[in-house]
C-alpha cells in the first residue's frame, strides 16, 4: 500500500466482508435452507429435463427420504447456531484503547450503528416479514465460524 487512502479502503474492506457482508450471506442460510425443498440434501432420481413436465409424485419421489433430511437439517443447524459469545458490531468488551481520540471514534460508530438500528425498525414495520439480517445488532464484529 502506497498511501493512507489506499490502507483505509484495504481496512474497511476488510471490516466490511468479515462483518456485514458475511452476515447477509451467511444469517439466513438456515431460515431458507430449513425448508428441505429449498436445500435437498440428495435426490433420489434426476431432475425433470424438460419444463412443465414435473408432477407432485415425480418430485416426492425425488426429494431425499426423512432420514436423509434430518441429517442435513441438523448440519445446517449446528453453523447456524454457532457456540460461544456473540458480540455484535460495535461492541468492544476489551478495551485495547485508552487514548481519547479513539474511544470518541468507537463512541460514534457504536452512535451511527444505533441510528442504522432505529432506521431498519422503522422500515421493517410495513414489511410483512421483517429483514433482520442486516440490523447492527444481529451483526458480529468478525466471522465466527
Amino acid at each position: 500500500m502506497k498511501s493512507k487512502a489506499e490502507l483505509i479502503h484495504f481496512l474497511t474492506s476488510m471490516i466490511f466482508t468479515c462483518s456485514a457482508q458475511h452476515a447477509s450471506v451467511n444469517s439466513g442460510q438456515f431460515d431458507f435452507g430449513a425448508w428441505m425443498p429449498n436445500t435437498p440434501s440428495s435426490m433420489r432420481k434426476p431432475l425433470p429435463t424438460v419444463k412443465g413436465t414435473a408432477t407432485l409424485k415425480s418430485i416426492l419421489e425425488t426429494l431425499p427420504e426423512v432420514n436423509t433430511t434430518c441429517q442435513g437439517l441438523s448440519s445446517l443447524w449446528q453453523l447456524s447456531n454457532e457456540p460461544g459469545e456473540k458480540r455484535p458490531l460495535g461492541c468492544y468488551p476489551d478495551e485495547h484503547f485508552v487514548e481519547e481520540v479513539p474511544k470518541q471514534l468507537i463512541v460514534g460508530f457504536q452512535e451511527h450503528l444505533a441510528e442504522i438500528f432505529q432506521e431498519i425498525e422503522e422500515r421493517n414495520k410495513s414489511l410483512p416479514l421483517a429483514y433482520t439480517y442486516l440490523d447492527p445488532r444481529n451483526i458480529e464484529n468478525s466471522i465466527s465460524i
